[in-house]
């Protein structure tokens, strides 16, 4: 499977620690201490779910090799959601008027974006498809509790867009070498660590230390199974990106692994945790860094709980 292209929005409101001082009593040193973020990106009047989906589409079509209305599957992959019903992957197909697609929506927490992957991939393999758009959208803040001393201060949006390909299209083209998706209901909170109860709370995380355990844990228990699918060693892969949820697990994974900092691309500290977005955004604001022969592993961390991983090559 390969990526023919990658686009993304990324609204231009930031949102700083300062706010969350005046809200909430917050030290704005103190979230930086525990999270690694400075600011957070938040849509601003008339933006949404929808709009940054098709904000990132347009990005991603400057570069596409092809008719956008050649593509045959449209997979939405997210959590935050506008419309449950007319999903992302309908509204694209409209607004392209992409004839004769399959069009679907993905759910799994933080793991969204890799498990559309995995759907696209198993289209591809069944002969069900041949060229694939992948959306993840996620604006945290439509849902979010800014006054929530726990989680509040966390979140960010943003959108990433992705075209697949069964076969490859150019030279220019990604390589995806293995993906590994897995549910981890059955550990620690589990179902609760993370929740999204629009009527009630919005989105929360009772329990931080929870998730940063099991997030570092699952993040490299993924990386592993991913790197043992493509047959790689970690001292071949270039760089690593991880779900950008908070620095210190960036740096408890890096140590983990044995790897430096320096291998780790990351974008938290403006952004904030843009949920299932947020790793295969940091690809695509580094892609064309990226030299012929680099390798890139992705690992993300989900509530529910859910791991993925998967690794590109250029």
């Amino acid at each position: 499977m390969y990526i023919n292209a990658i686009g993304h929005y990324i609204p231009e409101g930031r949102i700083t620690n300062d706010y969350f001082k005046q809200l909430n009593g917050l030290d704005p040193e103190w979230i930086v201490q525990r999270t690694g973020i400075e600011t957070r990106s938040r849509c601003g009047e008339g933006e949404n779910v929808d709009t940054m989906a098709f904000a990132a589409v347009e990005n991603a079509l400057e570069a596409l090799p092809y008719s956008i209305k050649d593509v045959d599957l449209i997979v939405a992959a997210h959590y935050c959601a506008y419309d449950t019903v007319a999903t992302v992957a309908h509204k694209v197909q409209q607004r392209h008027q992409i004839e004769g697609a399959k069009a679907l929506y993905v759910s799994s927490a933080c793991s969204s974006f890799v498990n559309g992957l995995e759907v696209v991939e198993g289209y591809f393999a069944m002969g069900k498809a041949k060229k694939a758009l992948l959306i993840c959208s996620e604006q945290n803040s439509y849902y979010s509790n800014d006054s929530d001393t726990k989680a509040g201060h966390l979140w960010g949006d943003a959108a990433v867009a992705y075209f697949l390909s069964s076969e490859k299209v150019n030279d220019s083209d990604m390589e995806i070498l293995s993906i590994f998706t897995e549910g981890e209901g059955h550990v620690g909170k589990g179902p609760e660590g993370v929740v999204l109860r629009p009527k009630e709370i919005g989105i929360s995380m009772p329990d931080g230390r929870d998730v940063f355990l099991y997030a570092v844990k699952y993040m490299e228990y993924a990386l592993n199974k991913n790197l043992e699918e493509s047959g790689l060693n970690k001292e071949d892969i270039t760089y690593f990106i991880t779900h950008q949820a908070n620095m210190r697990i960036v740096k408890q994974l890096a140590r983990m692994i044995e790897m430096p900092m320096e291998r780790f691309l990351n974008n938290i500290s403006e952004y904030g945790n843009t949920g299932s977005a947020s790793a295969p955004l940091v690809l695509s604001q580094h892609k064309d860094r990226l030299q012929k022969g680099d390798i890139v592993s992705l690992m993300v961390f989900g509530g529910g709980y859910s791991c993925a991983a998967f690794t590109v090559k250029k």
